[in-house]
């Protein structure tokens, strides 16, 4: 029998210690697929308006998809959701690695966690059991001696970790959830909701196989990605080099924040490159459950920092965010502190994106060394970044502040400062420019996370045509967006192909497989087919994640977001100080009028970005209707 989905989602109540299990139905799953359906229609109907992100009445939800767990690349990822300490509406990220194929064949479909322990626990679960342990003993640990204590204690090195160390443990607004020492659930601040629940770990171990409906078809399906990875038909960078490759052209192009957003031209951005990184420090590669990409740098260095290979090492966002973005070029400091955020469970982004924003403060006069505890707070001391990585985790000093994340530091700090809080709706931008990608602009604006990268469309990939003339992106190209786009414009068809993005990423949030893995449109619908034997469609999977878009908005808006909330940093408004996007910001107006007709085109009030009820209706979330502001 196809075992896509047990039909079993667990609810773990941590105040009074009782597990229940419930069993939605086929019909429930179809639907939404895993993932951030699941997420968003648990917190629409189980939290409510104003709810203290941090209090036990808020809930943590773990979500697979329905391929998650199957042996095939792509396939391990899983959804982790709260309402955000960070920005106070959808909190919601991802995760590969291990983990989330080890709580599906766990015999789970999803875990939703509420209350809060009265000492520290953690979660074992295995064979359809999960037990409440003590973990008064691994409170304080960094993530690396959490992992080796806890499989200790339940007698299996196999056994997978979703856990949290001192910077979830302090509740910092944006730590993070680390599944393993490698694999981080990085946004939104996952690991300060675990952190107020003093819960310390869910330690999973799997054992059940998962069975494919059609398994000669869906072996031919893994069959073909291998082959084309290991050939370097697909994904030949990412599988070579894991992501970094090309920072010399982002920085050419634009598109790699420098300084804070600030500037345009950075010396020795080679060093920071990929291909720099394995000659130099380089040990290996890693992957995922099942992945034949194994993208993940694995890093080693003795001088002038230790580096911990156990932790991995820095990928795209971790070399931008604690490299150019504070204004360092040395690699191993910025792995150092890489490290230190995987072992206290920091998010990378929103960790560098902060520090930089303190040292453009310190740098203009807004923060001094008094504040600072004697730290020369300036662009280029990669020392610095790795003493405000360790001072953020515990909350020390000037940590204690950053610890709220720009928005918050910034309100404080006043003097202006506003001005250099790169984020939206709380949430700091990742390494990928708006003001090259104005496709980007759009995704940030309006994201239900915050700025995001992982849900946007890059519009670089809509500037080239193919010999017919068509767009060479090959999955918007699949969805019906059929001519090339130039990379400034803002007008109707840039908005229908962002939506078209990103309604097919919310899909892969949903079914949680990888962007990395370049499954095409028809090779998604087809695995999902053979996987669980249901005869869906392109049409029916895209539905799927403007489902999941949708109910992530109507949250916000339950929460007391509105549309005003859709706007972006005002350093993006700006140019930069020198490079290719020294010649001017984005049009705020037209950038306002992309945002309503992204609106108007998904269904919703062109003025107020509200849901209409004959939207709900028609995306089959009647129900949703008693939710709307």
């Amino acid at each position: 029998m196809p075992s896509a989905y047990h039909n079993r989602i667990a609810r773990v109540n941590l105040t009074t210690h009782e597990i229940t299990v419930e069993q939605p139905g086929a019909v429930y799953f179809r639907r939404a697929m895993g993932g951030w359906n699941i997420v968003a229609e648990v917190l629409i109907r189980e939290v409510p308006p104003g709810t203290d992100p941090l209090a036990p009445e808020n809930k943590l939800i773990f979500a697979p998809g329905v391929l998650t767990g199957f042996p095939i690349s792509g396939a391990s990822r899983h959804a982790v959701g709260a309402k955000s300490p960070l920005t106070g509406g959808f909190g919601a990220t991802e995760a590969g690695g291990n983990w989330g194929a080890q709580l599906k064949r766990a015999g789970f479909d999803a875990l939703i966690i509420e209350g809060a322990a009265s000492h520290p626990v953690y979660l074992w679960i295995t064979d359809g059991t999960i037990e409440i342990r003590d973990a008064t003993h691994v409170w304080g640990m960094p993530t690396k001696e959490t992992a080796e204590a806890l499989r200790s204690e339940v007698g299996d090195h196999r056994a997978e970790l979703a856990m949290i160390g001192p910077g979830g443990e302090h509740q910092v607004r944006f730590a993070c959830l680390m599944h393993g020492t490698k694999d981080a659930a990085g946004r939104t601040g996952m690991g300060a909701v675990m952190g107020s629940k003093r819960l310390k770990a869910i330690v999973v171990l799997g054992k059940q196989r998962l069975e494919p409906a059609d398994p000669e078809r869906f072996s031919a399906l893994a069959r073909m990605m291998a082959q084309a990875v290991n050939s370097g038909e697909r994904a030949s960078s990412l599988h070579n080099y894991g992501t970094g490759v090309g920072m010399d052209g982002g920085l050419a192009s634009g598109n790699l924040p420098i300084r804070n957003f600030r500037d345009g031209e950075f010396e020795g951005v080679e060093r920071l490159s990929a291909e720099n990184l394995m000659a130099s420090l380089g040990v290996g590669m890693d992957g995922c459950f099942a992945c034949v990409v194994r993208c993940k740098k694995v890093v080693k260095a003795e001088a002038p920092y230790v580096v911990d290979p156990t932790y991995g090492g820095p990928e795209y966002e971790s070399l931008g965010a604690l490299g150019t973005t504070c204004g360092v070029n040395d690699p191993v400091a910025v792995a150092k502190a890489t490290e230190l955020c995987n072992a206290y469970s920091l998010d990378t982004i929103s960790t560098g994106v902060t520090i930089a924003f303190a040292m453009e403060c310190f740098e203009r006069g807004l923060l001094t060394l008094e504040d600072t505890d004697g730290i020369d707070l300036r662009f280029g001391n990669g020392d610095a970044v790795v003493q405000m990585v360790r001072k953020i985790a515990y909350r020390q000093g000037l940590g204690d502040l950053l610890a709220h994340g720009t928005r918050y530091a910034a309100a404080r700090i006043g003097q202006g400062a506003e001005r250099f809080a790169v984020q939206v709706k709380g949430q700091e931008y990742p390494m990928h420019e708006p003001r090259l990608k104005r496709a980007l602009a759009i995704s940030y604006a309006v994201s239900p996370t915050g700025a995001d990268h992982c849900h946007a469309l890059h519009d670089t990939g809509l500037v080239h045509a193919d010999d017919q003339g068509f767009v060479q992106e090959g999955n918007l190209r699949s969805l019906g967006v059929l001519e090339p786009l130039p990379l400034e414009s803002l007008g109707p068809a840039k908005v229908r192909a962002t939506i078209y993005q990103t309604l097919r990423q919310a899909t892969n949030n949903s079914l949680c497989m990888c962007l990395f893995v370049p499954w095409t449109t028809a090779e998604l619908v087809d695995l999902v087919r053979v996987a669980t034997g249901w005869d869906v469609t392109a049409f029916e999977l895209m539905r799927v994640g403007e489902r999941a878009w949708t109910l992530a908005r109507l949250f916000n808006l339950r929460q007391g977001l509105s549309a005003s909330d859709d706007t972006l940093a005002p350093r993006s408004y700006e140019p930069t100080t020198s490079g290719p996007l020294a010649e001017g910001g984005i049009d705020p107006e037209a950038l306002r009028q992309a945002i309503h007709t992204y609106y108007a085109m998904l269904g919703w009030d062109r003025e107020s970005g509200i849901p209409t009820p004959e939207t709900l209706q028609e995306l089959d979330v009647g129900w949703a209707i008693d939710y709307l502001p």
